[in-house]
C-alpha cells in the first residue's frame, strides 16, 4: 500500500530550459542535475526531470499541482508576467480554485486554492 508520493518525473525535450522554468520561473530549490537528469523540491516531494523520455505525450496524463506562495490570483498574474501562458482563466469549484498552465516542456501544471470565501 502506498504511503505518500516519494517523487513525480516529468519527461523534457531540452533540459537547460526546463531547469530554467522550475528554477527560475515556478522559483523551485534546484537540488541535482547532470546531463539527463535534474531535481527540484516541491515542499518535501521531489521533482525529477527526466531527459532520457519523450515529452509531449498526448493529453490526458498527469497533472502535478502546485500550492500557491501567495494569492492564487496574484501568483496566476506573477507566472504570466514571465510569460507563462495560462490554458484557461482560474475556475471556481465547491472544492477550491485551479489555473491551469504548462511547463516550457508541454507538460501540464495547475495552481490550486481553497475556495473562494
Amino acid at each position: 500500500m502506498a504511503s505518500g508520493v516519494a517523487s513525480v518525473w516529468v519527461p523534457v525535450s531540452d533540459m537547460d530550459r526546463a531547469r530554467a522554468f522550475y528554477r527560475d520561473t515556478l522559483g523551485l530549490p534546484e537540488t541535482k542535475t547532470d546531463e539527463d537528469w535534474s531535481e527540484f523540491d516541491a515542499g518535501g516531494v521531489m521533482i525529477g526531470l527526466n531527459g532520457r523520455e519523450s515529452a509531449r505525450s498526448a493529453d490526458g496524463g498527469a497533472v502535478i499541482t502546485f500550492q500557491p506562495d501567495g494569492d492564487l490570483d496574484d501568483e496566476v498574474a506573477a507566472l504570466r508576467d514571465k510569460g507563462v501562458q495560462f490554458t484557461g482563466g482560474i475556475s471556481d469549484h465547491p472544492w477550491g480554485r485551479i489555473a491551469p498552465f504548462k511547463d516550457s516542456e508541454g507538460n501540464d501544471l495547475q495552481f490550486y486554492g481553497p475556495p473562494s470565501a
